[in-house]
């Protein structure tokens, strides 16, 4: 039955993904390279392992794991601050180098990307195999780190190949092989499927990538919705997903969460946190032209407990001033003075668009657009001097207090260049080279 072909074509689309190996880890030793080969992590500021290089991972020392427990495991390990800034350029500069090789590239997440690569033979004047080996040996190249790639004809075929060989490989699952490769693959490594349809599956007695693909369409369209539907069929070489190079400008909903330490039970410095995280929230929904009708809050402890809590706007609203008063509410909700927390955050729900929304009978329109344009121009001052260069009295105390940073901060946020502000760096990383 692993011999079964779904795909007649070997190559009716080509699609490229790209991971990064241990990316945090990888960029630290591109930019350091004494540190190379050694055990090392980052999320040194948030107290748990962030990112783990393989050298650490091979001691034992795994994500998420308290910084306590990992010094335990490995007493040697180097603990770095996460420098997200420096991070974000390797990876910009990763997809402009798979940009190279097409134009349409899919920034999934910081550290992976899709790239569509179909019909790009005659243009390359190479094979598809061969344009994806040269993008995974020039990003290797340039940027010093080292990535997985996955080649298929659908993107859940793709995302599966480059979690087969890491790190530093490359898988190629052509349409006529897509059976013989599925057959060893357990269908929790699937993208897309989570513990709960892991466990609907294993009911019906299906563990394998392939005992899914293989099921009958009349089943599958019975007992699954939609997205088990749409896996399936790129299981079967059926590409329903397509590579959407265009930036994300719709979102269902919006979340900002900040850890911080020491853990506090400091009522004031936790709400102006979560104030913090609000305005973070309301900034981005404000750059898609989104309002949310509903907000959530939420804090954890530090046992890793979390208590929260919800409330429909009186309308939908993306301007934390007229609205911090549900907050404060629902921060009390959550708040409970004998604990310590080391986590806020927010969520902004049922997104809908920020033009033309009607006022009820209980607003005020002239002082609903006075701070409209109050938040105008906190927004031009933000992208001029950099995000919360104006903020909320009530998030002002995190200024006062500090952020809640666990160890020392990074080269890059200690080095102001000429033209740099405190707020706002220029798109350069710092890179350590040795001079006679």
């Amino acid at each position: 039955m692993s011999q079964q072909l779904f795909s007649l074509q070997s190559w009716p689309r080509a699609i490229v993904h790209i991971d990064g190996d241990a990316f945090f880890t990888s960029c630290e030793e591109a930019i350091h390279p004494e540190l190379k080969g050694k055990p090392l992590i980052t999320g040194g500021e948030r107290g748990i392992v962030a990112c783990a290089s393989y050298a650490a991972k091979k001691l034992g020392v795994k994500r998420g794991v308290p910084l306590h427990e990992a010094r335990k495991i490995c007493p040697g390990l180097i603990v770095l601050p996460s420098d997200y800034e420096t991070y974000s350029l390797f990876s910009r500069r990763m997809f402009s180098i798979m940009r190279r090789f097409t134009p349409d590239v899919e920034e999934y997440s910081i550290d992976e990307a899709f790239a569509d690569i179909t019909g790009m033979r005659r243009a390359l004047h190479s094979s598809y195999e061969e344009i994806a080996l040269k993008m995974k040996k020039e990003i290797e190249k340039e940027l010093g780190i080292t990535v997985s790639v996955g080649l298929s004809i659908t993107k859940v075929l793709a995302k599966a190949a480059s979690k087969h060989q890491k790190p530093a490989g490359m898988t190629i699952i052509k349409g006529r092989d897509i059976a013989s490769y599925l057959n060893d693959l357990p269908v929790e490594k699937i993208w897309g499927i989570g513990p709960a349809t892991t466990n609907y599956l294993a009911k019906m007695g299906v563990r394998t990538a392939l005992a899914f693909a293989q099921m009958p369409e009349e089943t599958v369209l019975k007992k699954f919705t939609k997205p088990g539907v749409e896996i399936w069929q790129e299981l079967r070489g059926k590409s329903v997903y397509p590579v959407v190079p265009e930036e994300k400008s719709s979102y269902a909903s919006i979340s900002k969460t900040k850890t911080f330490a020491p853990p506090s039970s400091n009522a004031e410095y936790l709400f102006a946190q979560l104030m913090r995280n609000m305005e973070s929230a309301c900034i981005k929904a404000r750059r898609y032209n989104l309002a949310p009708k509903k907000i959530a809050v939420f804090l954890k402890m530090q046992d890793f407990e979390t208590t929260g809590s919800e409330a429909v706007l009186s309308r939908p609203c993306c301007r934390p001033l007229e609205f911090a008063g549900v907050v404060r509410e629902l921060f009390n909700e959550c708040y409970h003075a004998a604990d310590l927390y080391r986590a806020t955050g927010v969520i902004l729900c049922d997104l809908v668009s920020d033009q033309n929304i009607q006022y009820s009978l209980f607003d005020d329109p002239v002082q609903a657009q006075k701070i409209k344009e109050v938040y105008r121009a906190a927004d031009e001052l933000g992208k001029r001097y950099g995000k919360h260069t104006l903020h909320l009295g009530s998030s002002h105390l995190i200024e006062k207090l500090g952020r809640g940073r666990r160890g020392n901060p990074t080269l890059r946020e200690q080095t102001q260049l000429k033209g740099e502000t405190r707020r706002r760096h220029l798109a350069l990383p710092l890179l350590h080279v040795k001079t006679k």
